[in-house]
């Protein structure tokens, strides 16, 4: 398989990392970018731009990249506090007064960014058509009775992140929090992303499916731990529930969805339209815009979130919306910040370094993080950075 595009002098490994995927770790169509001090030093890419066809991916493919986009919607809600517009430690219900409701009265605003809200499930799921409606989703989301004391705890709320996110940006913007972005982040930056994704962009997105990790030479699979796996095949517990807050899950490869604008899940990008935001949070890109100030990045990144996780099972890390350096979110290195995608994608930036990382897939695997493809070209960059 041939890898097509660039790397800048000293980033040769991430080359061979990315063929490796293809050769070793069975990807099928996957892109590759990295920025340094806001300049472009990797950009790969290669394999079919439909996990189950024979088109090749082009430059500029785009994928969804499911809960890396919670990365992106983090920096609405962190650029609206940056320009006065929000306050993170205000109660949610000063800017949205339907959420006061169930015992959630007292919930921050940083709370819901530190998944502490309490709130990862819903009582009576919402359909895939029922979720993509915001105003749906933000009244059942409202009316949910947490099921731990908010603030107390911390559990990955894999779904209901899109409406308690979205309905905040709607209420303090009056505009959807697609339409933000587009206008806010991704034009300004230059970044291939979409929330909402246009008709216009449709063709240029791959068809994405689970795909099987290969098999290693001893004819063996890595499996997760028994308590994770557990938790994912009991209908009653937090973490099946959880991710089933939309049930039956939606099809990732109908256009309709595509179009809608979920902001834990449904984001489409560019491995470049990743990295690129990603740089431009922490520096400027091509010499022109930067998002973040540096008190901003620092409360990016700041813990707010470590320890077991109610919903995920493992221990995780989290700042203001981004997940943090540790075992189950192996980033660059611990100054590290950004987010996976279930079982595939990944974006983040390392302030110390300068570096901004994104990669896309079209073969997703059943892990939630630390997928071997993505840190295999993580370790790829480490080594170029830290020789």
């Amino acid at each position: 398989m041939d890898v097509n595009g660039t790397v800048a002098e000293g980033f040769e490994p991430v080359r061979e990392a990315f063929a490796r995927n293809f050769q070793v770790l069975g990807d099928r169509g996957a892109a590759v970018a990295v920025y340094q001090g806001g300049r472009k030093v990797v950009d790969l890419w290669g394999g079919t731009k439909d996990v189950d066809g024979a088109e090749s991916w082009e430059h500029g493919t785009a994928q969804i990249v499911r809960s890396a986009t919670k990365g992106v919607a983090a920096a609405v809600l962190l650029l609206l506090h940056q320009r006065g517009e929000l306050d993170l430690d205000a109660p949610v219900g000063e800017y949205w007064p339907q959420f006061k409701a169930a015992g959630k009265e007292r919930t921050r605003v940083w709370q819901l960014l530190a998944h502490r809200a309490g709130v990862p499930v819903l009582d009576r799921p919402l359909t895939p058509a029922e979720a993509a409606d915001p105003a749906l989703g933000a009244e059942a989301v409202a009316a949910q009775a947490p099921v731990w004391e908010p603030g107390a705890e911390h559990g990955y709320h894999a779904q209901t992140y899109s409406w308690l996110t979205g309905e905040l940006v709607r209420r303090i913007t009056g505009r959807g929090i697609g339409e933000w972005i587009a206008d806010e982040i991704a034009g300004p930056v230059g970044a291939e992303l979409w929330l909402g994704l246009p008709e216009g962009e449709q063709a240029r997105v791959g068809r994405v499916a689970q795909v099987d990790p290969p098999v290693d030479p001893h004819g063996l699979r890595t499996r997760p731990k028994r308590a994770v796996s557990e938790a994912y095949a009991d209908p009653e517990s937090l973490t099946r529930r959880a991710f089933a807050a939309i049930s039956p899950l939606p099809d990732e490869n109908d256009p309709g969805y595509r179009a809608a604008a979920l902001p834990a899940s449904n984001g489409i990008a560019t491995a470049d339209g990743l990295a690129r935001f990603y740089a431009s949070l922490i520096g400027e890109v091509d010499g022109g815009t930067r998002l973040f100030t540096p008190e901003t990045v620092e409360l990016a990144r700041a813990e707010r979130s470590a320890g077991p996780d109610r919903i995920l099972v493992v221990p995780t890390r989290f700042g203001l919306g981004y997940m943090l350096h540790g075992a189950a979110s192996p980033l660059l290195a611990p100054t590290s910040f950004g987010h996976p995608g279930r079982g595939g994608a990944l974006g983040f930036a390392d302030p110390e370094s300068g570096i901004a990382f994104g990669y896309v897939t079209n073969g997703f695997r059943k892990s939630v993080t630390a997928d071997p493809r993505a840190q295999a070209l993580v370790t790829a960059v480490r080594s170029a950075v830290r020789p």
